[in-house]
């Protein structure tokens, strides 16, 4: 799947990772999301946490962000410590964060933007698309010091976009229906300007010509406002992955990270190797992703190198053996070895499903079943 290129090799990347995380705040008795957030938690989460948690676009939205961390362990400690401390102030005010990627049956047109929101000037750049983006992802940033590296690691993990996707997906249902989606959250996000598969680029130079079009006529205030699925981070030496839902589950959050962060070394270490992935049209790539949004893990993606479709279980088995190295190097082959244990358990997309199906046959009526659904995600959210 790669092919020779001779490519200078570069300074060694530090690799050091952060997670962000989107939580929706739950009120404990309707269990429906909230329109619009105390302010006194607000000011508390200020007061105790910092920057470490803050608002989102929407009354219903708060995310989470660890510092850069070179050893994952310490960092699902202190994404742990984060949540646990969501919970605990959230609880004085009869609400709880809810990690996935949409609310099963919450209706976006009661929401309210945000403080936040509403200075970023989204509201008159996306009209009602504003108040539809009711959903929560999950971002992992890794520092790749070097610009020029950084774009040419964006161009080559794009690949692997659709395989991160189909084991985070959480977001399967939507207004109270099934979608039919494992990731229903990529429809509704989808729908922005500036979203998806990144545009492929030959240099950091490259890509600030492209995007200082965007800046220079007005469109955009920096990097910050393209959504795409990968981008260089705006305020670090650092290349985003966000195509990810939010996970359920922390162990799932820090394998996708560790997944994503090994993925990241293999490729420069190909660089090293005067190698490089090889480069495919984003249609095809796109084909895969629309796969994953549709299927999760359940059914195959094309492997791009033969034309085939392969089971997703077999195309995640084989870059787990690829990834070895690089998983031994960063210190992080347990948290890699979770990705095959959510392959086995499910994603929190399958897990809703059958909490939901389940309290049907039971004989619990519909609406009952959607609030099972709501306190299998608050339990999991905060179990450790």
């Amino acid at each position: 799947m790669f092919h020779s290129q001779v490519i200078q090799p570069t300074s060694t990347p530090t690799f050091a990772t952060a997670l962000q995380e989107e939580f929706l705040l739950v009120d404990l008795d309707t269990l429906d999301v909230i329109v619009e957030q105390p302010p006194e938690l607000i000011q508390r989460l200020r007061n105790e946490l910092g920057e470490k948690v803050r608002p989102e676009f929407l009354g219903a939205q708060i995310r989470t962000a660890t510092g850069f961390h070179e050893n994952l362990t310490e960092m699902r400690r202190e994404a742990w410590q984060l949540r646990k401390q969501l919970a605990s102030l959230a609880a004085d005010y009869g609400l709880a964060p809810m990690a996935a990627g949409t609310h099963p049956f919450a209706d976006w047109h009661r929401q309210r933007q945000t403080q936040d929101g509403q200075q970023h000037g989204m509201v008159l750049e996306l009209r009602d698309l504003s108040r539809r983006l009711l959903t929560c992802g999950m971002q992992v940033k890794v520092i790749i010091e070097d610009p020029d590296l950084r774009i040419d690691l964006m161009n080559q993990v794009s690949y692997f976009v659709p395989h991160i996707l189909a084991l985070s997906t959480s977001s399967p249902f939507w207004l109270g229906a099934k979608t039919g989606l494992k990731s229903y959250r990529i429809s509704a996000f989808s729908e922005l300007p500036r979203t998806g598969l990144p545009d492929l680029f030959d240099s950091w130079a490259d890509f600030e010509a492209h995007t200082n079009v965007l800046v220079k006529s007005g469109l955009i205030e920096d990097i910050s406002r393209l959504w795409w699925d990968l981008r260089p981070s705006s305020r670090h030496e650092a290349l985003e992955m966000r195509v990810a839902d939010s996970c359920t589950r922390i162990d799932d959050s820090v394998a996708i990270a560790a997944l994503y962060r090994c993925l990241l070394r293999y490729l420069y270490r190909l660089r090293l190797r005067n190698q490089r992935w090889r480069s495919y049209a984003r249609m095809l790539i796109n084909e895969n992703r629309w796969r994953a949004q549709c299927y999760g893990t359940d059914a195959g993606l094309v492997d791009l190198g033969t034309g085939e479709i392969r089971p997703y279980k077999h195309l995640l088995l084989e870059m787990l053996e690829m990834l070895q190295e690089d998983a031994q190097a960063l210190g992080c082959q347990e948290e890699l070895e979770i990705c095959a244990k959510i392959l086995n358990r499910g994603t929190s997309a399958h897990l809703q499903i059958g909490a939901h199906a389940s309290a049907l046959r039971s004989g619990r009526s519909e609406e009952e079943a959607w609030l099972e659904v709501v306190r299998l995600l608050l339990n999991l959210t905060q179990a450790d």
